[in-house]
């Protein structure tokens, strides 16, 4: 089942003017205040939500109190939980099951069977149909199940009470951002940027970059820039770890020690889904890999405080 709990960006997401544009599926949690619309597969919206722009997907699923203020079109079925409100109109060419108290500002189409009474929330409905398959002994059919949740085609994910808009990309959560282009100023716990264009500042705990642009400023606590990375901005951290291909436009701050190296090897578990005090960083040299496990014997290659260390 994909991970809620996280901020999860997916490859080939684009994050547009109005619309945030995934290549598949979209999960949005509970809470959450959306600055964009949303174009992709399935698109799933939590509970009190608010939606500034478009919803339009192959399948869409609007939790209780949704608040969309742009149209909905759903190219299958549809399911509108009770109090949602759209400020436009609603477009389904499925079969449509929609709840009591919804407001449609311009009206609704539905093409297939209209179901008027309350849809339960997605994960909800998930976790008790799995109860029941399980309680009835219908083991092979709760698998399937499970295996349908899990196909979720590369899913988007934002976690619960997130803030994205224009300016602010902020989650209470580990963000992990693979092979897309992302505007927004990016605050959360933990950070993996891959393959990636960040127009804006990332800030959080520990923070990876990895063959990826950052528009803007990096501030955290370890910060780790590998494989050709390019930050036009300064880096503000406790520590920072860089290879000596990748590139810094602004200054580079480092309170307890600035490390830049040829290779610097640093696991993405490490980083999220794992809660670890202390955090291997290795250089490879000659063939022979040395592993740095305290401050005290890590080894100042290059002093970036001086004009000379490509900041």
């Amino acid at each position: 089942m994909p991970m809620l709990n996280r901020l999860i960006i997916p490859p080939e997401t684009r994050f547009e003017e109005r619309n945030i544009v995934a290549s598949g599926d979209i999960v949005v949690g509970s809470g959450t205040k959306l600055g964009f619309g949303l174009i992709g597969n399935r698109i799933i919206v939590g509970e009190r939500c608010e939606i500034n722009g478009d919803v339009i997907g192959e399948e869409v699923r609007l939790d209780a109190w949704a608040d969309v203020k742009g149209v909905v079109t759903s190219k299958g079925d549809a399911y509108i939980g009770e109090f949602a409100n759209i400020g436009g109109k609603l477009t389904v060419f499925g079969d449509l099951e929609i709840g009591r108290n919804v407001r449609i500002k311009e009206g609704f189409e539905a093409k297939g069977l209209i179901t008027i009474q309350d849809p339960l929330p997605v994960i909800i409905f998930i976790f008790f149909y799995l109860l029941e398959l399980l309680r009835l002994g219908r083991l092979e059919e709760a698998e399937k199940l499970l295996s349908e949740v899990e196909e979720l085609k590369t899913p988007l994910i934002i976690p619960e009470n997130a803030v994205v808009n224009l300016e602010r990309l902020e989650v209470d959560a580990d963000a992990e951002i693979m092979g897309s282009r992302v505007l927004g100023n990016l605050k959360c716990k933990n950070a993996v940027i891959e393959s990636s264009e960040i127009f804006g500042s990332v800030r959080g705990k520990d923070i990876l970059v990895d063959g990826s642009r950052v528009h803007g400023a990096i501030e955290g606590d370890n910060v780790y820039i590998i494989n050709g990375s390019e930050v036009f901005g300064h880096i503000k951290a406790s520590r920072v770890y860089m290879e000596e291909k990748c590139s810094v436009e602004g200054s580079i701050l480092g309170k307890h020690g600035v490390w830049i190296k040829q290779m610097v090897e640093i696991s993405r578990g490490e980083l999220i889904g794992e809660e670890e005090e202390v955090k291997e960083v290795k250089e490879v040299e000659s063939g022979e890999a040395e592993e740095d496990d305290g401050v005290g014997q890590r080894e100042v290659q290059k002093d970036v405080s001086q004009p000379d260390a490509g900041a």
